[in-house]
């Protein structure tokens, strides 16, 4: 009977919405509006082009038919398309007034409209188009027994034109297969630019047929063939994502030093001999690729010659396996420590009047412009490019806030005033594992600075970097999505779309789809608690990963060294996820609740009390033949004593004092076992 009952409110919640609630879409177009009306689909539903498209749109429609018919199991009759004006009585037409060019400031925008026996979709190019295709899908809604698509009409355009998401592939090497189905997810939210990076203290991942050291040295044999680059470009045009290639310098040299010692900084002091000779000197140091993550001081010689002749020499092979305008050079975190220890870059600074160590990276930053632009390239690095001397051309990447002892953001309004373009990924950063509304609100302009049109237009939008320290091809589309859909939406629809609460709600829909796409951040999860039950029933492991989320900011890898590049991620903390299932709907029910302490609320809380209970005894079961479940012991014994006591005062059945209780809740605020926190720790706070 209560099922029923849930059953039934459910449906009356479902009848009361209006039909623009009704609709799951991310990102939430600009303008939407739901007509009377449905268009009802069948196996005689076809697709025909016409205008002026790139061919890339033959490839995007052939998709959107396959993941429709996938999707309804309604076997369409319509298979390849491969040329225009196929099929002038079908029921979607597409029409393309040009070709897309893959970049920014292209038009993206598209009109939809859905009539009862009619779909017109109509773009000024074809990456227009692909959007649209990606809204058509999202719109698609279903009865007992058929598929429909509400009649509507949309009209639609990205505020920002850089909409990005960088995936370090220099910490934990990501396979082709991980690159792709990611590409494909960003396809499916709109966002139009994937920054690849590639090269760091841990790695380096492009093969160079005129510098093979650096893949034989630097690489741990983990590296993309030239042909396996093309082959993801091309992959990328065809659903209108730009990539922008990363090599992180003069920083972060490890894997570049390691193959050629020769241009480092570092130097080390030759002192000493015999009687009969003595020995003065320096030699050239030793490198190696690094195993932790962390910031670490091997860097580049800006005053050797050698070292931009390499560099010259490394761009004029990289470079044109990117068609994309843009390389980014990295350029942050240099702590400048092998540049202050070496006598010879110290007298280099006096020569060319260079008074600090910015100064002298400034330097180095415009030696690389011509050797880029000679490719037609633009430079863009992280903020700390950013100096006086600093070419206007450079696009800087705004990353730092807080965390660094800066003001969040204020890289990005200096930049923009001191006539840069500029990206924001402050806010962003993924694999931070930050809850999703800290990203969903975190908006590209910035509030309360006083900014021109001419300032405005050059915050080109935003991008969400995903460091893999911590991630491995397993997990890694864990820590991507679904929280990069909010960042898409926030980079793509206006600025008042900021309801968090609609924003859970759609993405709970749109996560699932995406997993359709070959995306694994849902179902690689019961991969890993398998193995920490030692293939034994995962229930109880499943429900606490409902309460427990992983330890946020850097604080899982303490110092940099507790995790190294070849460390196990295949444990209960790489199986949990920020904004934890359960640890929401009982933050839900407390705040009810204290409301009103009705019977009804009263029962909500308590549900969650006592699984909490019997969870610690479950999990102490489990756990006899799973040694992996052992560190997780402790987080759930805290958990059912401080569930016990709330659950018994909650019942009037206990005397227990105000501050025991309190200290069996602080007791769950530890972040000492298995890698984790309780993310039910403030809501039990609230409760208290």
């Amino acid at each position: 009977m209560k099922y029923i009952l849930v059953l039934l409110f459910t449906g009356l919640i479902a009848s009361a919405q209006s039909p623009k609630e009704q609709l799951n879409l991310m990102p939430w177009p600009q303008s939407v509006a739901v007509n009377e009306g449905n268009f009802t689909l069948s196996k005689n539903f076809e697709v025909n082009i016409t205008g002026n498209p790139n061919p890339r749109i033959f490839g995007g429609v052939t998709r959107f038919l396959r993941r429709l018919d996938g999707r309804t199991g309604i076997f369409f009759k319509q298979g390849f398309i491969a040329k225009l004006n196929e099929v002038p009585n079908a029921e979607l037409q597409i029409n393309c007034t040009k070709s897309g060019k893959i970049g920014l400031y292209e038009d993206e925008s598209y009109h939809l409209e859905i009539t009862k026996n009619k779909i017109t979709l109509n773009a000024t190019s074809d990456l227009g188009a692909l959007h649209g295709l990606e809204t058509l899908l999202q719109m698609l809604q279903n009865n007992s027994t058929s598929f429909y698509f509400p009649a509507s009409k949309i009209a639609d355009f990205p505020r920002f034109t850089w909409r990005g998401l960088m995936i370090d592939a220099a910490r934990h090497f990501q396979p082709i297969d991980v690159i792709k189905r990611n590409l494909d997810g960003l396809a499916a939210m709109k966002m139009n630019v994937f920054h690849w990076h590639l090269v760091d203290d841990q790695g380096w991942r492009i093969e160079m047929k005129k510098h093979p050291k650096l893949i034989e040295l630097a690489s741990d044999g983990m590296y993309y063939t030239q042909e396996e680059i093309k082959n993801i470009v091309k992959y990328a045009d065809e659903r209108g994502i730009l990539i922008v290639p990363e090599i992180d310098v003069p920083g972060h040299g490890s894997a570049i030093l390691t193959a050629y010692p020769e241009i480092g900084s570092k130097v080390i002091t030759l002192t000493g001999g015999t009687s009969e000779k003595n020995i003065q000197g320096t030699a050239i140091a030793t490198y190696g690729i690094e195993r932790n993550a962390g910031i670490f001081s091997p860097t580049l010689d800006p005053s050797n010659p050698k070292t931009y002749q390499l560099l010259s020499e490394l761009f004029d092979e990289v470079c044109p396996l990117f068609p994309g305008s843009y390389f980014h050079i990295g350029g942050d975190e240099n702590e400048g420590k092998d540049w202050d220890a070496n006598p010879k870059i110290q007298e280099f600074k006096k020569k060319n009047k260079l008074a600090t160590n910015h100064e002298l990276q400034t330097y180095f930053t415009m030696q690389l412009i011509p050797m880029l632009k000679k490719h037609g390239k633009q430079l863009m690095g992280w903020e700390e490019i950013m100096t006086k001397n600093m070419s206007k051309d450079a696009i800087i990447h705004s990353w730092r806030g807080p965390n660094e002892g800066v003001v969040a953001g204020q890289s990005l309004i200096d930049a923009v005033k001191k006539g840069y373009k500029t990206v924001l990924s402050n806010g962003y950063y993924i694999d931070l594992m930050y809850p999703i509304e800290s990203h969903y609100l975190n908006d590209p302009m910035p509030k309360g600075a006083n900014l021109s049109a001419e300032e405005k237009a050059r915050i080109l939008g935003g991008e969400a970097p995903m460091w893999t320290e911590l991630a491995s091809p397993l997990t890694i589309d864990s820590r991507i999505w679904p929280r990069t859909a909010a960042i898409a939406e926030r980079l793509w629809s206006a600025e008042n779309i900021t309801d968090v609460a609609n924003m859970r709600k759609r993405l709970e829909v749109v996560s699932f789809r995406l997993e359709e796409l070959g995306l694994t951040h849902i179902s690689y999860k019961a991969v890993i608690l398998r193995n920490v039950a030692n293939n034994q029933n995962t229930a109880a492991l499943e429900e606490f990963s409902n309460v427990c989320e992983p330890l946020k900011g850097y604080t899982r890898n303490i110092g940099g060294t507790e995790y190294q590049m070849y460390s196990p991620l295949t444990l209960f903390a790489d199986a949990c996820t920020p904004d934890a299932k359960d640890s929401l709907l009982f933050d839900e029910a407390v705040k009810q609740y204290l409301a009103n302490k009705s019977i009804e609320n009263k029962a909500n809380v308590s549900q969650f009390l006592n699984k909490w209970i019997t969870l610690n005894k479950d999990l102490i079961a489990l756990s006899t033949k799973a040694p992996l479940v052992q560190s997780l012991l402790p987080l759930a014994k805290k958990l059912s004593n401080a569930s016990e006591q709330i659950l018994n005062v909650l019942d009037n059945k206990s005397n227990i004092k105000t501050s025991e209780l309190k200290e069996l809740v602080e007791q769950c605020n530890t972040k000492v076992h298995a890698d984790v926190e309780l993310s039910v720790y403030e809501s039990l706070k609230k409760l208290i």
